[in-house]
């Protein structure tokens, strides 16, 4: 257990330092913005839908470690994913951080699984998931701000 804990602290602590995928897609046809009231965690989330394909992914915002690593992990899993495939690992992801402690339906959420300890913490869930929540809403064309509460 010690181990998954190394390298949860050690891949979060990377992504936070230097996210990936962090930045405005100026020709993007998809946005949404995320906000968490409970830490003050603000995202914006952008993708170029090409074709039902997610041609690129990025984000901006202000957040915790885990709010920041999840979404940098998030654009780098979903980049060059269908729309359907996105929204599969949406809900894959959804379930590991809240109820599932993993299983064969985990097997394509590759890295994203260092996220499942934080089921145990009610309050970082909302952290892990500002950003999945935000992509849904942009997938959805949602214009209002998403909320974790």
């Amino acid at each position: 257990m010690s181990d998954l804990r190394d390298l949860y602290q050690e891949v979060i602590l990377d992504h936070h330092k230097r996210p990936r995928n962090f930045r405005r897609i100026e020709n993007a046809n998809r946005q949404a913005d995320g906000y968490n009231p409970l830490c003050g965690d603000k995202i914006s989330v952008y993708m170029r839908l090409e074709n039902g394909v997610l041609a690129d992914i990025a984000f901006i915002g202000t957040g915790c470690a885990i709010s920041t690593a999840s979404a940098s992990m998030m654009t780098e899993h979903l980049k060059g994913k269908t729309e359907a495939e996105a929204r599969i690992v949406f809900d894959q992801f959804h379930r590991l951080v809240t109820n599932h402690s993993g299983g064969p339906e985990f097997a394509d959420i590759g890295k994203l699984a260092v996220f499942s300890g934080v089921r145990e913490y009610p309050v970082r869930v909302k952290c892990a998931t500002l950003a999945w929540h935000t992509m849904h809403a942009a997938l959805n064309q949602k214009a209002e701000t998403v909320a974790t509460e």
